[in-house]
């Protein structure tokens, strides 16, 4: 339990700010110095800690996925290192079974001392674009266990008193497909870690060490105090929830389901994981690290003035079935955890949604990672590429808003979306497309935000293959409160010399491509909030304006009939009786389309009566979206969950 606040309050206040900024100085010395595209486009968080391993500062941009681990690998280091810190030292863990994540998000960890006495850790958290593997990138879909995925880097010395280790640092950036950019990104997260350190040692010589070392734990205190009071004032009672992973590679049809029970009981929250899926034959299960800071990012939503710090982690607890998705064990594969971290995120929406109804927020699309490797031909000595690419997409709608367009994921909202004009010049791969997709966002009174669809053509290259880590092509994006679905996920292929497409889907690895080929793939809006026969027309009309919505879906989704005028001048208009009868017609029939035949729904699909987003959208049938062929067992788990979040809120309204 917290203690009482002793320091002064204005002494407190900046030292609360110092603190925070001492970790933004960090990571902005990463971002000005990494070698590594991909860290440098904010896929990287930084933390202080106290004494005894507790975070006590994050950063303004440190993103979701790492803030609820880097207090569990500090502890990791200083176990590992007890009665052999040095000032100057160094030290690097990956280990997700440790507390982290996976193999790619590597972390540096120095020891701040004063006096003679440690009294915090600096600690830098990148992820580097490739850790070995068996595929370039390290993300490989088949792997069942840890030793295709890459270097798992427990505790070790980078630099001893402070001299670099180069043997050591060597022999771990010898096992990338990228060396020289690891050793770049090595030094650039140690000299972060000396940035921060730096700033704690001025406040230390402004204001004495014991008052910082006290300011370290009553900023924790402060958060615990305030989070608390606020969970204390909400109703004691349990609510339950269930989200899935598309599917289990190795395994029969059907969605790997992540259940969580969150009961309030005081000031406290606690999360119960029972009934979870079990780990799955692919890299997409969570290690307990991962899964906590699942939970810790998707409450924290709901608190967003407040700091984030180890004091937020004691006002809740985690219950995890052991050997579970989302408590692998090594040497289960898990570099793929954030499939299930995303779903975690978006379960605790929409528990939270309904204790803060102001607050209510739809389900997000999912992050999704493509991973191209191979020679580029366009120089001389051929060296090694690596195109590491991620897309924004739309998040939830809300309640009185609309979701956000084309932004960063849930997992990392402080990532930016790559720039097309680096890609191009470091990788041969020509973008040929980024544009909004159009009736990607999940339709509701409140419109999920709008996706992307971006195609790349390949170059000059050699030995190239490709690889996806994606998910909600059959799990796809879902709305609350009445809302309706997005679009799903899944990479398309062309290959060169052909007219034909191929659907890959959203879980593949190791598929070779050659020059000519062109590949493209859409990312999801968010879900609708809310039911989309009460969305005001007007808005629906600028929707189509907009682009974000078509004339067809308009109708189909909205029951909104609208006339083209001259689309090239954006010119359309509202048929108000039109849009009166088909909103009618569309409340009288939409419960019995949501439980028609899935046969049969899938039969009209191939014979082209009705498209993707009718059977989606209007029927909660899931296909096998490149043959039309009916997927029973995800149908079924779909429609469980369509009948809960949308056809349940139509009857009660």
């Amino acid at each position: 339990m917290a203690s009482e606040q002793t320091l002064d309050p204005v002494t407190f206040e900046v030292l609360k700010n110092s603190f925070i900024t001492s970790v933004d100085q960090m990571g902005e010395q990463v971002l000005r110095t990494c070698y590594s595209f991909v860290i440098y486009n904010h896929d990287f968080s930084s933390a202080l800690h106290d004494a005894d391993g507790e975070c006590a500062a994050q950063g303004n941009q440190d993103i979701a996925v790492h803030v609820g681990t880097l207090h569990f690998t500090c502890k990791d280091v200083m176990r590992a290192f007890e009665g052999d810190m040095h000032d100057g030292d160094v030290f690097a863990i990956n280990d997700p079974y440790a507390g982290g994540t996976h193999f790619s998000d590597v972390r540096l960890i120095r020891p701040v001392f004063s006096g003679g006495e440690i009294i915090a850790y600096a600690q830098s958290n990148g992820h580097w674009s490739d850790m070995g593997g068996s595929v370039p990138g390290s993300f490989d879909v088949t792997a069942k266990d840890m030793f295709r995925e890459g270097l798992r880097i427990t505790p070790v010395r980078l630099y001893d008193k402070g001299v670099f280790r180069r043997d050591v640092a060597n022999m771990i950036a010898s096992n990338t497909r990228d060396p020289a950019s690891i050793i770049g990104d090595i030094q650039a997260q140690a000299q972060g870690t000396a940035v921060c350190a730096r700033e704690i040692l001025r406040l230390v010589e402004k204001y004495g060490r014991e008052t910082v070392k006290t300011g370290l734990a009553e900023v924790q205190d402060y958060v615990e105090r305030a989070v608390r009071q606020r969970i204390a004032a909400l109703p004691d009672g349990t609510w339950e929830t269930v989200d899935y992973i598309d599917r289990d590679p190795a395994g029969g049809e059907g969605m790997i389901p992540i259940r969580i029970k969150m009961t309030i009981k005081g000031d406290k929250a606690y999360y119960d994981f029972s009934g979870s899926h079990p780990t799955i034959a692919s890299i997409y299960n969570s290690a307990f690290g991962a899964t906590f800071s699942a939970v810790a990012a998707g409450m924290k939503t709901f608190f967003p003035d407040l700091p984030l710090n180890s004091g937020f982690y004691r006002a809740f607890e985690l219950t995890v079935p052991e050997g579970s998705i989302v408590d692998a064990k090594w040497p289960v594969a898990v570099t793929g955890f954030l499939m299930p971290f995303e779903k975690i995120m978006n379960s605790i929406y929409e528990m939270w949604s309904e204790l803060m109804p102001e607050r209510a927020l739809a389900c997000t699309f999912n992050l999704e990672y493509l991973l191209t490797g191979g020679r580029d031909a366009r120089s001389p000595d051929k060296p090694i590429f690596m195109f590491y690419d991620w897309l924004p997409g739309g998040w939830g709608g809300r309640n009185g808003k609309d979701g956000a367009n084309v932004t960063t994921s849930c997992f990392g909202t402080g990532m930016m979306a790559q720039p097309i004009e680096g890609q191009e010049r470091t990788t041969p791969i020509l973008m040929t497309e980024c544009q909004i997709q159009t009736d990607s966002a999940g339709p509701g009174e409140w419109r999920g935000g709008v996706g992307v669809l971006k195609g790349s053509k390949m170059l000059q290259s050699e030995d190239t293959v490709i690889s996806y880590i994606c998910d909600r092509e059959r799990a796809i994006v879902w709305g609350i409160e009445g809302g309706l679905p997005s679009i799903p996920h899944g990479l398309t292929l062309k290959r060169v010399g052909t007219e034909e497409t191929v659907r890959l889907g959203t879980i593949f690895s190791d598929v070779s491509l050659k020059e000519g080929d062109h590949f493209w793939r859409p990312t999801g809006g968010g879900g609708g909030f809310g039911d989309p026969l009460k969305r005001d027309p007007a808005h629906v009309l600028e929707d189509v304006v907009d682009d974000y919505v078509s004339v067809k879906r308009a109708a189909s989704d909205y029951g909104v009939v609208i006339r083209t005028i001259d689309a090239e001048l954006c010119e359309y208009e509202i048929d108000e009786a039109g849009t009166r009868a088909l909103r009618a017609e569309i409340a009288k029939s939409r419960v019995e389309w949501a439980r028609e035949d899935p046969e049969a729904v899938a039969g009209r699909f191939r014979a082209g009566e009705i498209d993707m987003m009718d059977v989606i959208r209007r029927h909660a049938v899931i296909l096998h979206w490149g043959t039309g062929e009916l997927l029973p067992e995800s149908t079924r788990q779909f429609r469980e969950s369509f009948e809960r979040r949308s056809v349940a809120k139509w009857a009660a309204a």
